[in-house]
């Protein structure tokens, strides 16, 4: 991005930067609406654990069944991530949008059985260890569409699904006409137990964003003093799966809430 304003997070004392474009557009936003981030959904997917098939919502197609090289070599709640993208992505063609991936702890069963074999024999499967990057399926995902837009790769904590959906509306700002929101994360294997940070239910999610139509959805924060481990992504799915007004997340050190735009 070019012509950026620095800015400052007072909590870590960490620099980032926000963009030109987006920072003059923070300055019209009402002093009411600082912490409320409007998306509109073109189309969405999503999977929690004990579902049969991916549901879907908004604009969707028929789509067409989930290609080999999307399929082979993929963990299952990664699988389920690809055919909740794959849903909202069917009947586009021509479509590029920016995929931005978010994940707490990625496909870590592979991760884990790199790490057993590591420790077994010395070596890993080097098959196995070119999908171990955290944005392995927004990679595999470019190549099965053939888009060249770029993608980004988006860890941070119980916090992941909101970040992500901060990081869209970035986007969408800058000018990308869409961007394709790709959430999923499952519980932690049993060997971590004792760190804790990962009972959560495994779950995907897909997001078609674009600057204008679809439904329109806010999502709003405020801090708390009392940091949880509610996922936000599981949160919107309840409410695009509903008829609820609302629906809420007691995240790392926000609670995240979404509802309907009037």
């Amino acid at each position: 991005m070019h012509g950026n304003q620095k800015r400052f997070d007072a909590d870590r004392r960490i620099p980032f930067r926000v963009s030109t474009a987006a920072y003059r557009t923070m300055q019209d936003i009402p002093q009411e609406d600082l912490h409320a981030l409007h998306i509109n959904v073109l189309a969405w997917a999503a999977y929690c654990e004990g579902d049969e098939t991916v549901a879907t919502g908004n604009a969707i197609q028929p789509a067409p069944p989930l290609p080999a090289a999307l399929r082979r070599r993929i963990t299952p709640i990664g699988r389920k991530a690809l055919e909740a993208a794959w849903a909202v992505l069917a009947g586009r063609p021509g479509m590029e949008p920016r995929i931005i991936l978010s994940s707490r702890h990625g496909e870590y069963d592979r991760t884990l059985g790199l790490l057993d074999s590591l420790a077994d024999s010395g070596e890993v499967s080097p098959a196995e260890f070119s999908l171990a990057v955290h944005h392995g399926l927004a990679g595999l995902l470019s190549i099965a569409t053939g888009n060249r837009q770029g993608h980004t790769a988006v860890s941070a904590g119980v916090d992941s699904f909101a970040a992500a959906l901060t990081e869209a509306a970035a986007c969408l700002t800058e000018g990308d006409a869409s961007v394709l929101v790709m959430h999923f994360d499952s519980a932690l294997p049993r060997d971590y137990e004792q760190v804790g940070g990962g009972t959560e239910p495994g779950l995907a999610l897909a997001l078609l964003l674009t600057p204008a139509g679809g439904e329109s959805i806010v999502m709003r924060q405020r801090p708390t003093a009392k940091p949880g481990e509610e996922c936000a992504a599981a949160a919107l799915i309840n409410l695009l799966r509903s008829n609820a007004d609302e629906a809420r997340a007691a995240g790392g050190r926000m609670v995240w809430s979404f509802s309907r735009a009037a």
